[in-house]
């Protein structure tokens, strides 16, 4: 047995988290668990460790999935940093109302949206893709899910982007986010059925909490989850479909061609382009991977992109196939903690890549725009200067 590799690579530095996957290459040489000395982290760089980690909750403990203290005994008691049997309680009343079958209702309205708003985008000719498209629209289907109203509906970006900007470590960006992600805090610990639409799956959390299926005080912190960790991630990702396919034009033709790609499709873009950069675990005991020591108590890193580009795993890891679909892909996570709201996001992204491909020959993309973030990866500006309609 011996200490894993070290680095000196800051993974939080403003040129790693704007382009991470020269550094991610780095490290996956390193080995497949490098000690990062300035972060004081485990960073787990290869497909077979992080898929095997985020199984093994018995030994990676999601109580410390945060880069700070703070943020994680804020956290502690949610779903999203706890274990089971605690854990299993809990998601299963988030999960509830966005499985497959729960889903299914909604699945018109979100194609019907994404059609509608993609072909006016269409007719305008240009557009700015981030704020007209890639934040307009998973916005208004998570409110509309939620039952939120009024000034939660207006400021459910920048609390979204606040919410994972505080997992960070104690850096400058987590520190500028902490009063925000506050506001999102203190709403949702005060935060009614009455303050929700009527027939909303909000108001549905609370029933279960009423119900006993909960724990007492606890549906505000469930709310919480699909504003904290499901809106930021999926504005993200389709900003990725929107520029991974105005700069890939011969892989927009194939999903034109064969609709049954779109699945497929969306899977290539999660794992080309991960939209979480790191996640945080705690190593319950010590833990031996391939034949390094990661001491009890050590704080993981978990590299997503990482493990997606591993070429261990995928043949031309470093190039954009749709065809690939590889729905394996570690973006969504895996085990006991894989994205609770996978579904709908699957949901809302098939849906705007089945309009684009329908009713786009060619998108010409400008420059994107990335502005450095601790937790979500993701482009803040993309010009759509041209769109060749199909």
């Amino acid at each position: 047995m011996t200490n894993p590799p070290t680095s000196d690579i800051d993974l939080f530095a403003d040129e790693v988290v704007l382009d991470p996957y020269p550094v991610y290459a780095e490290l996956r040489e390193d080995g497949p668990v490098v000690h990062l000395r300035r972060n004081d982290v485990y960073a787990l760089t290869r497909y077979d460790v992080i898929r095997g980690a985020l199984a093994d909750w018995e030994s990676y403990s999601s109580t410390s999935i945060a880069f700070n203290p703070m943020a994680n005994d804020a956290l502690t008691g949610t779903s999203l940093a706890s274990d089971p049997p605690v854990h299993t309680r809990l998601r299963a009343t988030l999960t509830e109302n966005l499985s497959p079958r729960a889903l299914r209702g909604l699945q018109g309205r979100i194609e019907a949206k994404a059609d509608a708003l993609v072909a006016e985008l269409v007719d305008k000719g240009s557009f700015e893709a981030i704020d007209a498209l890639a934040r307009a629209f998973p916005l208004e289907v998570v409110a509309d899910l939620i039952g939120f109203r009024g000034h939660v509906r207006e400021n459910m970006l920048r609390w979204g982007q606040a919410a994972m900007q505080v997992l960070g470590p104690m850096n400058q960006r987590t520190a500028e986010n902490f009063p925000i992600a506050g506001e999102l805090y203190g709403w949702c610990s005060e935060v009614t059925a009455d303050d929700l639409e009527e027939g909303s799956v909000g108001r549905g959390i609370f029933d279960a909490e009423a119900q006993g299926a909960i724990p007492p005080n606890t549906a505000g912190h469930i709310i919480h989850q699909y504003l904290g960790a499901g809106v930021d991630t999926t504005v993200a990702a389709i900003g990725n479909v929107v520029a991974l396919f105005g700069s890939h034009p011969d892989q927009l033709d194939l999903v034109r061609s064969d609709p049954s790609l779109v699945p497929g499709a969306f899977n290539e873009v999660l794992r080309f382009w991960a939209p979480v950069h790191a996640w945080g675990r705690r190593a319950v005991r010590d833990v031996e991977i391939d034949g390094a020591v990661v001491p009890a108590g050590a704080q993981i890193a978990i590299l997503f992109g990482a493990g997606n580009r591993d070429p261990r795993h995928y043949e031309n890891a470093d190039t954009f196939l749709v065809e690939r679909g590889p729905a394996d892909h570690l973006s969504f996570g895996y085990g006991p903690h894989g994205c609770a709201g996978q579904g709908l996001a699957r949901l809302e992204a098939h849906a705007v890549i089945e309009a684009l491909s329908r009713r786009v020959k060619r998108l010409v993309v400008g420059p994107e725009v990335r502005v450095p973030s601790n937790i979500t990866r993701s482009i803040e500006e993309l010009p759509v200067l041209e769109v060749i309609p199909a």
